[in-house]
């Protein structure tokens, strides 16, 4: 059974019987519609879940305007304002209402790696149990990198792959069915968990940052490491050396207007 409500922008879709403890989210950003594509897609399916789960598409007009957000990134102002004049700072709110007393996922997608892999802060034994029975072979601790962010208020994030593409809304319906049968809802053979795969966890130590009016392009690879001497990128033509050896990752040439990428170490096995 499925029932489906609206909170202001926030469309909620709930399969099963019961108060959910589990929420898969989509569409936090507009322009990465992957999210809600699989959502979409997982509910046609109609399938048979041991446990009820709520299912959220977070900013339904960005994604109609096909721009990361309306007026700010709805994944920097968590946990919003209800009165603010701010669509995303109101919709923040609605969102952590809409997934409270859930343990969420929230799905997006990058231009920086095709491969799925996760994202989270503070990484707690539950996340890490969770995150090592899912479809990905790295995870990205971003703890204090930011403030406003999902990642901030308990949510398992995964960048699903490549913004905008077919295989990254494909690699989103295999998170989310990877999620719901780590969680126990979900009798599915999609985890990776007896395959012997590692999952690593890299540590996010430094920002790349960009600087103003300059033309950027990446030329390492993420989740490989970048040796001390090697050349890891251009600035307007002219070569960034790397300083000491680290792990790229999130970095490409234009995913982001004032950052390049993030420099990271591994900080062992999940």
């Amino acid at each position: 059974m499925c029932r489906s409500h609206t909170i202001a922008s926030v469309r909620v879709e709930t399969l099963g019987s019961g108060t959910p403890a589990i929420a898969v989210v989509g569409g936090v950003h507009g322009d990465e519609p992957c999210g809600q594509v699989a959502i979409d897609r997982f509910l046609e399916r109609d399938p048979d879940l041991d446990r009820p789960v709520r299912f959220v598409v977070a900013n339904e007009e960005a994604l109609s305007r096909g721009s990361r957000y309306v007026e700010r990134d709805l994944n920097r102002v968590l946990p919003g304002d209800p009165e603010s004049d701010i669509h995303e700072e109101r919709l923040a709110v609605e969102l952590l209402e809409a997934v409270e007393g859930c343990t969420p996922l929230g799905i997006h997608s990058t231009r920086s790696y095709a491969e799925p892999f996760g994202v989270l802060a503070d990484p707690t034994p539950a996340k890490r149990r969770l995150f090592r029975r899912m479809n990905v072979s790295a995870v990205l601790d971003t703890t204090g990198l930011s403030s406003g962010r999902c990642v901030d208020h308990g949510f398992l994030d995964v960048e699903a792959g490549l913004q905008g593409t077919d295989q990254a809304a494909d690699n989103a319906v295999l998170c989310i069915e990877s999620f719901l049968a780590a969680t126990g809802a979900l009798e599915s053979d999609v985890s990776i968990a007896e395959t012997g795969t590692e999952t690593i966890l890299y540590e996010v130590t430094d920002i790349i940052e960009k600087e103003p009016e300059s033309e950027y392009r990446f030329l390492a690879e993420n989740f490989e490491w970048v040796e001390a001497g090697t050349v890891y990128a251009e600035r307007d033509d002219e070569p960034m050396t790397a300083d000491e050896a680290f792990v790229p990752a999130l970095s490409s040439s234009d995913g982001h207007a004032s950052i390049l990428g993030y420099r990271t170490r591994p900080a062992g096995v999940l």
